[in-house]
């Protein structure tokens, strides 16, 4: 009986660790995040840590286009022109958060996971500055992807 308990308790915690944002923290990054474009605003994307719905890890799109992913603990930004945008994730159903991104505005969008008929859905929603800077200071840094596959490193502005 105690080699199922071993078992069982090495396999969540494999299952949790695969599940989790990997990276540096926003604490030891932050200085390394570009400035922004004066004709730019930028969009952060988050999801706080949790067992709950930890493998549900969906495509974020913003305006159709894939930006990265909805991890648990993670976190990534991406900058855009000014404009209306919307951001979706899809698991059983599409979730939405429409809004519009001023030039030097900054945005942030956290996703979380609500139970569904089949599978959780991954709904984004928009975040106050003040709320969601204290919470992404401690998550990690998960890189967008696609057309925005840069590193704060590597981006030029």
């Amino acid at each position: 009986m105690k080699i199922y308990r071993t078992l069982l308790l090495a396999c969540t915690t494999t299952l949790l660790a695969a599940g989790c944002a990997s990276g540096p923290q926003y604490k030891e990054m932050a200085a390394s995040i570009p400035t922004l474009a004066s004709d730019q605003g930028r969009v952060y994307f988050f999801r706080e840590s949790s067992i709950f719905g930890a493998t549900l890890q969906p495509d974020i799109k913003l305006n159709g286009q894939v930006v990265g992913r909805s991890t648990p603990g993670g976190f990534f930004y991406v900058d855009e022109p000014a404009g209306d945008y919307t951001a979706a994730t899809r698991t059983e159903v599409e979730r939405t958060v429409s809004f519009s991104l001023h030039a030097g505005e900054t945005r942030y969008v956290r996703t979380t996971v609500g139970m569904g008929i089949l599978i959780g859905h991954v709904t984004p929603t928009l975040e106050d500055a003040e709320s969601a800077t204290q919470t992404i200071a401690d998550l990690k840094y998960t890189g967008p992807a696609g057309p925005h596959d840069d590193t704060p490193q590597q981006k030029k502005n």
